[in-house]
């Protein structure tokens, strides 16, 4: 199969290449993919873990991604260096293709510079739309999925006029209405348009549009999103339901966030950290039932690099009123949580489309922080959701 990824030249985007490459060497096993637990067993007759990549996006466009993928290990060390060099060749042969920024926001066109976008070379929405589907075009076959790592955009304000309808942001695309659109509707579009399935794993827009949820039901396609679940959000939305369980108040949850690395100096930024913000903050009331008072921070902390470091504080009352308070650190390398999950979601997708499925894959909202089309935000129910989900396809 085939995997075109919107930001390629990230630690996520590249961390999963090498994966993929590592394990099809033997250089790996397939520890942190879902999709490889014997639940799934019969999906690498659907999806096999075998993938050619290519990607779109905006900066270092004159490297290849062994090039790009040296640079993040430079800061990181976040895998065995042997890995790389064994996989030197594999990676030479992938470049990326001029992508868009499109009110990305300042966390990107000042933080990632030099940053190389199609709407610096004077193009038209339109235009932008024709080269970015002429590559994929290129690229693509039957079996490809497009998924979305870019970084995280601000909150766009939604406009009825263009962002309700299909034919309301079509009509944006040809009245030129950069106001309106941004670098993740483009790709969503974009990928939708063709066929392609397609999955958001930042918390930016991408097709959770209704205009979009609408093409994608036009043209038969499945799609899923948003903001891929990789981290603290996956520990709260796993323990949250243990206070529901016991019969526990929760007072208050206290979420905060530190990290570096290019994802860091973005949500620096605190247009582009709002949307961030929104998609971690509200799992726990969504599970509890109720709403406790909450403070979630991410803060940019540039010697972690890619080591994203979470530190949680939960007061809660329990027997006769009495207060108690639990604590937990969450400490990963943010790309090694996050890489296997875009290829884990990059195969499921490809099932869902060889079983004729359209529209919001909303039993994937196991690998989603602000899953699409759904309430439920238990990870327990969401794995046992997509244990279902999957077993009724291939039966």
């Amino acid at each position: 199969m085939k995997l075109w990824l919107f930001g390629i030249y990230g630690i996520v985007g590249s961390t999963a290449i090498v994966g993929e490459r590592a394990i099809r060497r033997g250089l790996s096993d397939t520890t942190g993919l879902v999709s490889e637990l014997s639940y799934f067993k019969k999906l690498k007759d659907f999806a096999p873990l075998e993938f050619d990549f290519g990607g779109h996006d905006i900066r270092s466009l004159d490297k290849n991604l062994y090039q790009i993928t040296e640079e993040h290990w430079e800061l990181n060390h976040h895998f065995d260096r042997r890995i790389l060099e064994q996989l030197k060749g594999d990676l030479e042969n992938i470049k990326a293709k001029k992508g868009t920024a499109i009110n990305c926001g300042e966390g990107v066109l000042e933080d990632l510079k030099p940053v190389n976008t199609l709407e610096e070379e004077g193009f038209t929405l339109r235009e932008i739309v024709e080269r970015l589907e002429e590559d994929i075009g290129n690229f693509a076959d039957e079996d490809t999925v497009a998924i979305n790592v870019a970084s995280t955009e601000p909150l766009l304000p939604f406009d009825p006029e263009y962002h309700s309808t299909l034919e309301g942001f079509e009509k944006a695309l040809e009245e030129d209405r950069k106001d309106k659109i941004s670098a993740s509707m483009l790709y969503a579009y974009v990928a939708l348009k063709r066929g392609i399935p397609y999955a958001n794993f930042t918390p930016s827009v991408g097709s959770s549009l209704p205009a979009l949820k609408e093409l994608a039901e036009k043209v038969g396609v499945p799609h899923a999103g948003n903001d891929g679940k990789t981290g603290e959000t996956l520990v709260k939305t796993t323990l949250a339901p243990m206070f529901a369980y016991r019969n526990l108040k929760v007072l208050g949850w206290m979420g905060y966030n530190i990290l570096g690395d290019l994802d860091g100096k973005v949500l620096a930024h605190k247009r582009n950290r709002e949307s961030k913000i929104v998609s971690k903050d509200k799992v726990v009331g969504k599970i509890l039932g109720y709403y406790p008072y909450t403070i979630t921070e991410i803060n940019y902390f540039p010697s972690l690099q890619d080591n994203k470091t979470a530190l949680d504080f939960i007061h809660y009352e329990g027997f006769l009123g009495t207060k108690m308070k639990f604590y937990f650190i969450w400490d990963a390398i943010d790309a090694i949580v996050a890489a296997p999950l875009v290829l884990d979601i990059a195969r499921f997708l490809l099932l869902a489309k060889k079983k004729g499925l359209k529209g919001v894959v909303k039993e994937l909202a196991f690998f989603f922080k602000s899953p699409m089309d759904t309430d439920e935000y238990n990870t327990h129910r969401q794995f046992e959701i997509l244990k279902e989900w999957y077993k009724e396809l291939v039966r």
